[in-house]
């Protein structure tokens, strides 16, 4: 993902509309008061009453056994594969998945794990296709342990899985003997835009976590829950990791604040993005990816404007967007209004009305 000039560019145009990433919301008057008023504890040795609250909060939520508060959901992808594999193992993800684009490297640097991409349109993978990158368990090949997918997935326009789609992948692994692992960043986004609830669209996975840092506006963290068994083995890696956070409450208590009152409007984040495609949908040349939830991924080249050119006349302008795998990503978020999807269709249509 890049953009121009940097946010932290001294002379850059301040932004005044920040559709970079959900990732840049902050948090609200209100979150910051109960952080502020929350009780704490030693997270490490579980005498933090409020990251405790959480965990049950959440492990109740994806009808799971247990969960783990972890610094970021990158965290949480890397923890999760190390318990699930091991080394020389294999792990089957969509080629655009987090775990594989945008994590460093970490599953082969820090498990030695081999990660096979298994492709398909908008950021999934069919079950016919996830059968097709199968092998016959033997000595000459890895031992294939996980199957991992992203809901919602990003790069491919933040579509949705169908939930007949992720049982038959469950179903799947069973069969050959496989672990199974959602990376839930926007999996909230997903239950508001389905109306299926997030311990539906997780039954019989074996892991799977929740970012807090996205659409539901807090500061930091994502919960990671499964079996009792998967999340003391998570527990282990948190502390080769160096992610216990002590006096964790602070942040839990704005993770809990976002649960209460931050779920049910992101589909207001959602009906912004479609007014967003649809604006841009609108001016001739410009080709937009209808979105199912809060991404909208579009290309102005037909229009005579480059991505990037589109990207940088847009900051000028005091509007912070990206490029992303050669198209732009716009994504609405929580301080971002109808107001502000509105001015930016108008600046878009003035850089190609001048282009």
């Amino acid at each position: 993902m890049t953009y121009t000039p940097t946010p932290t560019d001294p002379n850059a145009t301040p932004v005044r509309i920040n559709l970079l990433s959900d990732t840049q919301t902050r948090p609200t008057a209100a979150m910051r008061d109960a952080m502020a008023r929350a009780e704490v504890g030693d997270e490490q040795i579980g005498d933090d009453p409020t990251v405790n609250a959480l965990c049950a909060r959440v492990a109740e939520l994806l009808g799971k056994e247990a969960a783990v508060f972890m610094p970021s959901g990158t965290m949480c992808n890397v923890a999760a594969t190390l318990v699930h594999c091991r080394r020389g193992d294999e792990i089957l993800a969509h080629p655009t998945a987090h775990l594989i684009s945008r994590e460093g490297g970490a599953h082969a640097a820090l498990g030695g794990f081999q990660v096979t991409a298994v492709p398909g349109a908008d950021g999934q993978f069919t079950p016919e296709a996830l059968r097709g990158a199968l092998h016959p368990r033997s000595r000459y090949e890895p031992p294939q342990t996980l199957v991992s997918v992203e809901q919602t997935a990003n790069i491919g326009g933040g579509t949705v899985w169908k939930k007949t789609a992720l049982d038959a992948v469950t179903t799947i692994a069973r069969e050959h003997g496989m672990a199974t692992h959602m990376d839930g960043a926007r999996l909230l986004n997903a239950c508001v835009a389905t109306g299926i609830s997030a311990r539906e669209m997780s039954d019989g996975w074996d892991s799977v976590w929740l970012d807090f840092t996205k659409g539901l506006g807090a500061p930091l963290g994502a919960a990671m829950a499964g079996s009792r068994d998967f999340i003391d083995e998570v527990w282990r890696w948190k502390q080769r990791l160096g992610g216990a956070m002590r006096q964790a409450g602070i942040s839990a208590a704005g993770c809990l604040y976002s649960l209460d009152h931050h779920v049910e409007r992101l589909a207001d984040d959602h009906a912004n993005a479609r007014a967003l495609a649809g604006g841009l949908s609108q001016i001739p040349g410009i080709v937009v990816q209808q979105p199912e939830t809060n991404l909208v991924f579009f290309d102005p080249a037909g229009a005579g404007v480059t991505g990037a050119a589109m990207v940088a006349a847009l900051r000028a302008r005091g509007v912070l967007l990206a490029t992303m795998d050669g198209r732009i990503r716009a994504c609405t978020h929580l301080d971002v209004t109808q107001e502000m999807i509105e001015e930016t269709l108008g600046l878009v249509r003035e850089i190609v009305r001048t282009a």
